[in-house]
């Protein structure tokens, strides 16, 4: 049996940043122990994916960064371009392998941390501690012991919601034969493709280079699309919006992230706590997710420091979620033009500022200045009936191939890197 402090189970976005924060603690403060239990290679273990996310300024990983911008642009189904520049923020591109590589170099460095390869079977906790039992690649059973568990493994099954819809997407990795693209500027929201009757679909382009991207096609639905599907509307968009020319695919992405105004049950257990998407990190209304892991995990390593209980707090604020359930609500229901939803928004609230209150950072005034620009009647609607509504949990609609679930962004999907495929 393994003796620790604190036990992190997968080693993902949230899993990362945790133990990274727990072996880099300031002078003077108290050293904590620590094991990292991820999955051994096979389908457990999440694929290579990307995230991305906005801060002010520099970073802690900037070092790992692939790419960043300053200004993002936002197309209108008619066209309409909205074009911004959101300093002092900072659009980041960050990818899993390069995220991994840069806090391994570290933990090299550190004796606090142990990496234990094992499928995580059963978390039995009280308040004075928790036991991980998990078996290795070669079938030997391992146990942790822990005072604290922090788990950020997708819960096995969704939690009760209102509302659900699925963030689901499909990106190539692009290598274009001439200059087409605009290194210094994201195209956030292409509204420029086929809508569907219900939800609402764009694309989403992240320039690395003159020659080379990350094209995704996007679409919030209640059901996923085909593979086929998929690529037919992104070699529409490439050819008929984008007008690329010639290019190859260097490696593609596919995943699902679920929006939802679900409640997270964030502490399974006294000693036992969920973080990351596993613990509501996600933010409903777009899927992004690793800003506030970041602030999850820095507020858990500081207590540990300090000798605190860990308590992860809130991802997001109850003001942001209770705006989030209502838009869901009026997006699932079809009361308001999702494109139309979002091109106003972009237009309408200088991009800065949009991204501070997604990123529920902003005051009240800005939060209110916000909601006025949307459509008013059908959200006050949608609040209205919200209370009435019974949580249930969400049945599975997806069409099979489904792409691989991850916890992400929707700018920032985790992607399955593959091969070059075509070249189209």
């Amino acid at each position: 049996m393994l003796h620790t402090e604190v036990a992190v189970l997968g080693a993902g976005a949230a899993g990362l940043s945790l133990v990274h924060r727990l072996t880099r603690a300031a002078p003077g403060c108290r050293p904590v122990s620590a094991v990292l239990v991820d999955a051994p290679p096979g389908p457990l273990r999440p694929p290579s994916r990307t995230w991305c996310f906005w801060e002010r300024g520099a970073g802690p990983y900037d070092a790992a960064l692939t790419a960043e911008w300053r200004r993002l642009r936002v197309h209108g189904p008619t066209g309409r371009r909205t074009e911004d520049d959101i300093d002092p923020l900072r659009y980041k591109m960050l990818r899993s392998d390069d995220f991994e590589r840069f806090v391994a170099r570290d933990l090299a460095r550190s004796d606090g941390v142990t990496r234990l390869e094992a499928t995580v079977e059963t978390v039995d906790g009280d308040a004075h501690g928790a036991d991980v039992h998990a078996r290795a690649a070669d079938g030997r059973p391992v146990t942790v012991r822990a005072r604290w568990v922090f788990d950020s493994r997708p819960a096995a099954r969704p939690p009760a919601a209102r509302t659900t819809l699925l963030q689901h997407f499909r990106g190539w990795f692009v290598r274009t034969a001439w200059p087409v693209f605009e290194p210094g500027t994201v195209d956030l929201m292409d509204f420029r493709v086929p809508q569907p009757s219900h939800g609402l679909a764009f694309g989403y382009v992240l320039p690395t280079g003159p020659h080379e991207a990350l094209v995704e096609y996007t679409r919030f639905s209640g059901a996923v699309l085909s593979r086929e599907a998929y690529e037919d509307e992104l070699r529409r968009y490439t050819r008929d919006v984008l007008r690329l020319g010639p290019f190859e695919v260097t490696a593609t992405e596919t995943g699902v992230i679920p929006m939802t105004d679900a409640r997270f049950v964030t502490r399974p257990a006294p000693s036992v706590f969920r973080i990351g998407a596993a613990g509501g990190a996600t933010r409903p209304s777009t899927g992004y997710t690793f800003s506030a892991v970041q602030r999850q995990t820095r507020a858990v390593a500081d207590a540990l420091h300090a000798g605190r209980r860990p308590q992860p707090p809130p991802a997001h604020s109850a003001r942001s979620l209770a705006m989030d359930a209502v838009m869901l609500r009026a997006l699932d229901t079809g009361r308001v033009d999702g494109a139309a939803f979002f091109e106003r928004l972009f237009a309408q609230v200088p991009a800065e500022r949009l991204l501070r209150f997604l990123d529920g950072g902003t005051r009240l005034h800005e939060d209110l200045s916000v909601g006025l620009r949307t459509p008013v009647l059908p959200m006050l609607r949608s609040a209205a009936e919200l209370p009435w509504l019974a949580r249930d949990r969400p049945t599975a609609r997806r069409n099979p191939p489904s792409p691989t679930p991850r916890p992400g962004s929707p700018a920032a999907p985790p992607p399955t890197a593959r091969p070059p495929e075509e070249t189209v």
